[in-house]
């Protein structure tokens, strides 16, 4: 099932999530629906916060095309030596900027059957999790980057839900009138019976 991605802006993005207290067939099935979302909007990650739900879970399919699933992680090392990548995120879409992050990563987590693992990632495996654990924390990529382009975009952002929100108020607006001229009609054609 296709789910409905937050975009920035949205106070969910901006939360700590809350641990996954139990894996079963709720989490796995909610898993799968994100591998979905993820893959119609083209992208390689999907983070709890970024589908309005406050649980530390993150799904990846990175360049190694695996399916992973990360429930309740922790970064428990990065390498020291750093890299420059363009990022962009599905709750921010069409904004990319290049973010500097460690060029690897070791990981805890639980995996969709609730078992434990390690993972010692690279390149663009190491990023998306960095990325994706980011959620976790309420950290979007624009705020690893220059203060005043995340400023720019936050305040590009909040004009499109402004807008949006205006445009949905004038459509109800013309919804209810129209059926308020259904209804006297109606009542018309009733009374004339």
């Amino acid at each position: 099932m296709l789910l409905e991605i937050t975009k920035l802006g949205e106070e969910i993005l901006r939360e700590k999530a809350q641990p996954v207290a139990e894996v079963n067939d709720e989490i796995r099935q909610l898993a799968e629906d994100m591998f979905e979302t993820m893959i119609e909007a083209d992208g390689v990650g999907l983070a709890c916060p970024q589908i309005n739900k406050n649980l530390r879970m993150f799904v990846v399919i990175a360049d190694d095309d695996v399916r992973r699933v990360f429930i309740n992680p922790q970064i428990i090392k990065t390498s020291e030596e750093l890299g420059d990548y363009d990022e962009g995120c599905l709750s921010i879409p069409q904004v990319y900027e290049t973010i500097r992050r460690p060029v690897r990563v070791t990981v805890q987590a639980l995996n969709e059957k609730g078992k434990p693992f390690t993972l010692e990632a690279d390149g663009l495996l190491a990023r998306i999790i960095q990325h994706e654990y980011d959620h976790l924390e309420g950290i979007v990529f624009i705020d690893r980057g220059d203060k005043s382009f995340a400023e720019k975009t936050e305040a590009q952002f909040k004009k499109r839900a402004e807008r949006a929100a205006e445009k949905a108020k004038e459509k109800a607006a013309r919804q209810a009138k129209i059926a308020a001229k259904i209804a006297a009609k109606e009542a018309k054609k009733a009374k004339n019976k």
